[in-house]
């Protein structure tokens, strides 16, 4: 009994750390949750909590971060051009503001998602407030779609 739930403990660990990953976030985590045995219901939202997990530190500390960093000859065209592509990427959310921001969030594409949907809110000092439950809602929005896709994707390898 001991070594199940050690190995149970394990799987979700490992999904809501790839969760939490930049880049892969809960588009690879959810069909890395099924594949090694969770349920699409439990694989989403382990990921769903993996992936909020940095969302409050991004928005809280990355201009600090940035700000110093600018101040170094070693990062500063780093950090400009992190920035300027960020801002590029973030026309919705300037002209739609929190809609445009869960918008972002939600649809699946490279480029997209909750790492980079922080790093625009904070760039374009969209309060907390507003940020995290727009972030939230448009993850949720991704989570369910990309659960849904997985689900019926390793439905049909099986």
């Amino acid at each position: 009994m001991y070594k199940e739930f050690l190995d149970f403990l394990t799987t979700e660990f490992t999904v809501l750390l790839t969760a939490a990953l930049p880049i892969i976030e809960l588009r690879g985590a959810i069909p890395v949750g099924i594949s090694l045995g969770l349920s699409p219901i439990n694989a989403t939202i382990i990921s769903l909590i993996g992936s909020m997990i940095p969302v409050p530190f991004i928005l809280f500390t990355i201009r600090p971060i940035f700000n110093y960093l600018k101040t170094t000859r070693m990062f500063e065209k780093i950090v400009i051009k992190i920035t300027s592509r960020s801002l590029a990427k973030s026309g919705n959310i300037q002209k739609y503001g929190v809609l445009g921001l869960i918008i972002f969030v939600a649809i699946p594409l490279p480029g997209t998602g909750v790492w980079s949907g922080s790093l625009a809110a904070a760039l374009l000092d969209i309060r907390f407030k507003w940020a995290f439950p727009a972030i939230l809602i448009g993850n949720i929005i991704a989570a369910i779609a990309i659960m849904m896709l997985s689900y019926g994707f390793f439905q049909v390898i099986k």
